[in-house]
């Protein structure tokens, strides 16, 4: 794909307003692979009168057709998955098995499965004597990461276009092309014009004007809790929904009774997945005192196979601020197992796979969300220690527990305060509804969920 030095609105590659643009850097090697606009917020002025020109032809579209069309997204997707898969590995540095898999592979299947949805899903009930209506929430201010650049965008446009709303996407400004290629194949599967408009440029600048746009009806943002603060202030200012999916510290509760090696080995892999850069992984990992030693052990040993198998993290300001939390443990007494805060490689963004043993639930590094590749292992006494410890965080995004059985792991999971919990190595669930408790967020996203977030409801009495 060529990089467009243009936006995507009302149908089109336009101009910018300014020649300003931003440099796409390939965290593995450094180098600067591409150039994108600088949006500014007569860009998104721009767009969001475009969406806002095409919203009611939009949502008076029949459910079939709005399905049709994100059925005609998700196809393009799947024809152009290597190309996407080696444009997330260049701009974001995942490697390519991971990038073919993760990052091409599960926007198809929540594109899928909101085409699904756009033909089946329920807009209107009796209720007594009222019929109710469930209408588009308007215009959609889509905000979205640079962890899972794709994931995160279908998971926000799929459904708003099944709900009848029509967009404008401020992607991340370190990925900026897989944005752009998603724009072409929304293009090409005959979206209307004006239904899908993207903006490029910085969060404080393009961001913050599309947050605070008067046409814009709901903000949808992943990314820190910080911003979603931010964010959450000027919609509330404005009576504005909001859906928030924010930061995370997840559990991973190993019970006395689990399959030890398995827990931890799973454990690892999880948090070691995209260079740790996920805000739902199990990065606090909870093990009985009884198996602790031999549960630090296996994480160290698994921890050290992932040295050559991980990509770098996305930008040199990510690559420090990771370092800073490992520098930042040892300090306050953790022991290093695994990894430490050197550099692996001379070149690239790269952060070695870290674990530490005897963390205390009060250190930093057991607190705030590290958003790299390290692993905190902290030991309980019984069941309540570590249910306190589990839920001891300001977050509340997801989590695992494992036990002998299910029902055991089950019975302590409905005591987290999360949302989302995996019982003994549960596999993902693109139709199950994600989102945090707490101070991760508000709202959720996939599936029915998530399409219900984009609606608004109207009763009509006889």
């Amino acid at each position: 794909m060529k990089p467009h030095n243009a936006m995507y609105i009302a149908g089109r590659w336009t101009p910018a307003a300014t020649p300003d643009t931003l440099p796409v850097v390939n965290p593995a090697d450094e180098r600067v692979i591409a150039h994108v606009p600088a949006g500014t917020a007569a860009d998104v002025d721009a767009a969001v009168r475009a969406a806002r020109a095409a919203l009611r032809a939009w949502a008076a579209t029949p459910q079939a057709d709005r399905a049709a069309r994100i059925a005609a997204v998700r196809d393009g997707l799947a024809a152009r998955r290597d190309e996407i898969a080696g444009t997330v590995a260049a701009e974001l540095g995942a490697p390519l098995p991971f990038a073919e898999a993760v990052h091409a592979g599960v926007p198809i299947a929540v594109a899928g499965s909101y085409a699904e949805l756009a033909a089946a899903y329920p807009f209107e009930e009796k209720v007594g004597n009222s019929t109710v209506y469930a209408e588009p929430v308007g215009v959609v201010g889509a905000i979205t990461p640079w962890n899972y650049p794709l994931h995160q965008i279908v998971a926000k446009v799929a459904p708003a276009l099944a709900a009848g709303c029509t967009v404008v996407l401020k992607p991340a400004e370190d990925t900026p092309l897989t944005a752009q290629l998603f724009a072409e194949v929304v293009h090409e599967a005959g979206v209307p014009a004006g239904v899908f408009n993207l903006v490029t440029g910085r969060g404080p600048v393009a961001g913050q004007a599309l947050a605070e746009h008067d046409g814009v009806d709901l903000v949808s943002f992943t990314g820190s809790t910080a911003v979603g603060r931010k964010i959450g202030a000027i919609a509330g200012a404005a009576v504005k929904r909001v859906a928030l999916e924010l930061g995370g510290k997840s559990a991973n509760v190993i019970l006395p009774t689990a399959d030890l090696a398995r827990a931890v080995n799973v454990g690892v892999a999880n948090v070691m997945a995209n260079s740790g850069q996920t805000c739902s992984a199990w990065t606090r990992m909870l093990v009985h005192t009884s198996r602790y030693d031999e549960a630090v052990e296996l994480a160290a040993r698994a921890a050290a196979k992932y040295g050559d198998r991980i990509g770098p993290v996305v930008s040199a300001r990510q690559r420090d601020r990771v370092r800073g939390y490992i520098l930042q443990g040892v300090e306050e007494g953790a022991r290093l197992v695994a990894g430490g805060p050197e550099a692996p490689r001379e070149r690239g963004y790269y952060v070695s796979p870290t674990v530490f043993a005897d963390v205390t639930p009060d250190m930093t590094i057991a607190q705030e969300e590290i958003f790299g590749p390290v692993l905190t292992l902290l030991r309980y006494a019984d069941e309540a220690e570590a249910e306190t410890i589990a839920n001891g965080t300001a977050y509340g995004l997801a989590g695992a527990v494992w036990a002998g059985d299910d029902a055991e792991a089950e019975a302590f999971a409905r005591r987290l305060d999360t949302g989302q919990v995996d019982i003994n190595g549960g596999a993902f669930n693109p139709l199950a509804p994600f989102g945090g408790y707490k101070q991760s967020g508000v709202g959720r996203e996939l599936g029915r969920h998530g399409l219900a977030e984009y609606l608004q409801t109207k009763s009509l009495q006889f």
